[in-house]
């Protein structure tokens, strides 16, 4: 059998920890009975890998156990083979490299004239194919005994130790692509285990970085997420590489993972690899010479992304140039592409929403100190031109009539001013979430009926009908008695406002379900359409309906109540039509003994 060119000769490895020894005993028994049985001197059992051919089994050759050839030479030799069934015979007239040997070793023995002796560069060789054709590995014969080419009856003995030694490797195989695709499913699941909990890109590359490491038996990796919305993208590079990194591999690692990613494949670059269209075949070579230059053998590009966005790129380097990418390492790394690329979409969403937060509460503080300042800066005019005002109200001198209106009118408008001012600083108070509440048992009945007696006159003036049910003994709330107090007063003012000379009123206070008591207000008003009460709540808001905006009102109102009754761990909800009235009922935590005996 033809021996691999030392120049060659890509390095030895052991396969003891891929190969169980029961497989080798095995691939060790056919080797011994070809040379038993079938009457040759060698005999020898390779197996693929990746590009390969690596030698596993050998009985009387020189070749040590790991070396290697080319998947391709065999290929290219079994060209131009004479078929004999599972057997492919190349005689030695037909091997041609130009000089004659074909790169293989040539015995020096002497040759006879005989037509059917059998030439040192005759080559016999049971290639094993799996199921899908592929080469798996190949049953070399060498040196027959008698030295001559076997014959009919010794090819069938031949063919039946190929027949069991295809067998054998497929077996082989089949349980070392088991055990890389149980190894594969265990780096992915830890993967996704290290980097689901990572809120931050820089967490998620560190934590991602060991695991693919160790996992993929690599010596060095790259990753990097992509910028977006005008942040900088993340990236794990190690020291060693900052500096000698090419700039021709970072532009080269951009364009294949945006490549790799719309064709949903990974890119291996090194010994073998095939050029995809879009990329020149002298950008690959540069890219490998750069390689070699650093001590790297060969690198996989995977791409990192989510749906149809490219997001970034992993890319590992082995130094050992027995160590090819495996189609079963490629398909996990391009899962594990898919998961890190939703998890660096998760973390940049956080970050982004994080960020979003921060700039929400920067603002709500300006906005709380702005509200503050402004409030004090009216204040202090407004309480001049008050003064002022029962200065000149006071004065025993005859006002004119038309004096008289424009004192009223600064009157007014000094009173709108300041339930302005005190709604402002009430809204800023009850929306300090770092301000405690120091919550008492508040008894929700007491603050109807001062509201009620607050807005009577407004009432009476409307004759309005009221219908109380109210229970005899207190319903306690737990809150605070000023905020309450705001809250009943606020939805009971509101009912009597916005409801029609002669129409009703109806307040209703009780226990609720689950620890909770309830106020109702239910008034025969003007009612609030559809699309006002989508923003009823808000800060300044006045109704888009002209009978409401006639009424005068600041628009905090309600916006206070809803944002002392979350304050309080309660709710506030609202069911109106236009013409039909309203109906406010707020929802509050019960003290214990809410409705006492």
């Amino acid at each position: 059998m033809p021996e691999h060119d030392p120049q060659t000769h890509l390095g030895a490895r052991s396969l003891d920890l891929r190969v169980p020894d029961t497989l080798l005993e095995n691939l060790q028994l056919i080797a011994d009975g070809v040379v038993a049985v079938a009457g040759f001197a060698v005999a020898a059992i390779r197996i693929r890998r990746g590009d390969d051919l690596e030698l596993v089994i050998d009985t009387g050759m020189p070749e040590e156990i790991g070396t290697r050839i080319p998947a391709k030479l065999m290929l290219d030799e079994l060209l131009l083979a004479d078929d004999w069934g599972r057997l492919q015979f190349v005689p030695h007239e037909r091997s041609d490299d130009g000089n004659g040997n074909g790169g293989w070793v040539v015995p020096d023995v002497a040759v006879s004239d005989d037509p059917d002796a059998w030439h040192p560069l005759d080559m016999l060789v049971a290639p094993l194919y799996d199921a899908h054709g592929e080469l798996r590995g190949t049953l070399a014969i060498d040196e027959p005994i008698d030295g001559r080419r076997p014959d009919a009856e010794r090819r069938r003995v031949l063919e039946r130790f190929a027949g069991l030694a295809s067998r054998a490797v497929l077996s082989a195989v089949e349980r070392e692509s088991f055990l890389e695709q149980v190894a594969m499913a265990d780096t992915v699941k830890e993967i996704v285990r290290t980097t689901s909990a990572q809120l931050s890109l820089d967490g998620l590359l560190d934590e991602s970085r060991r695991t693919l490491l160790d996992g993929f038996d690599a010596q060095q990796v790259w990753i990097k997420t992509v910028a977006a919305e005008g942040r900088e993208g993340a990236e794990f590079l190690p020291e060693e590489l900052r500096e000698s990194l090419p700039a021709e591999i970072v532009q080269f690692a951009e364009q294949a993972a945006r490549f790799c990613w719309h064709h949903q494949e990974v890119m291996t670059v090194g010994k073998a690899y095939a050029v995809p269209g879009p990329m020149s075949t002298q950008h690959f070579d540069h890219v490998v010479a750069l390689l070699r230059g650093m001590g790297m053998a060969s690198l996989v590009f995977v791409p990192l992304g989510a749906g149809p966005e490219c997001l970034g790129s992993i890319v590992l380097m082995r130094s050992d140039p027995a160590r090819p990418w495996s189609t079963v390492e490629t398909s996990a790394l391009l899962d594990i592409g898919h998961d890190l690329g939703r998890a660096a979409l998760n973390a940049r969403t956080f970050e982004h929403e994080h960020e979003l937060v921060t700039e929400l509460q920067a603002l709500d503080t300006y906005k709380s100190q702005l509200i503050a300042t402004v409030s004090h800066e009216l204040k202090s005019p407004l309480t001049t031109v008050w003064g002022h005002l029962e200065m000149l109200e006071s004065e025993t001198l005859p006002i004119a009539p038309e004096a008289r209106m424009s004192l009223d009118a600064i009157g007014r408008a000094s009173r709108r001013m300041s339930r302005v001012i005190e709604d402002l600083l009430l809204l800023r108070k009850v929306g300090e979430t770092a301000k405690p509440l120091s919550p008492t048992a508040v008894d929700l009945v007491d603050l109807v009926h001062d509201a009620l007696a607050m807005t009577a006159l407004s009432a009476q003036t409307k004759q309005l009908r009221l219908e109380l049910d109210l229970p005899g003994s207190p319903v306690l709330a737990l809150g605070e008695a000023d905020e309450l107090d705001k809250v009943v007063l606020n939805v009971v003012s509101n009912a009597v406002k916005y409801t029609p000379h002669g129409r009703g009123v109806r307040v209703v206070v009780g226990p609720g379900d689950a620890g909770r008591v309830v106020l109702s207000v239910h008034d025969e008003g003007i009612g609030i359409s559809e699309a006002d009460q989508q923003q009823l709540f808000s800060e300044f808001f006045r109704s888009t309906n002209p009978e409401a905006v006639a009424q005068p009102g600041t628009g905090l109102g309600l916006a206070i109540v809803q944002r002392i009754v979350q304050r309080h761990g309660g709710d506030v909800a609202v069911r109106s039509a236009l013409g039909e009235g309203s109906s406010f009922t707020v929802t509050l935590p019960a003290a214990r003994g809410a409705l006492s005996s």
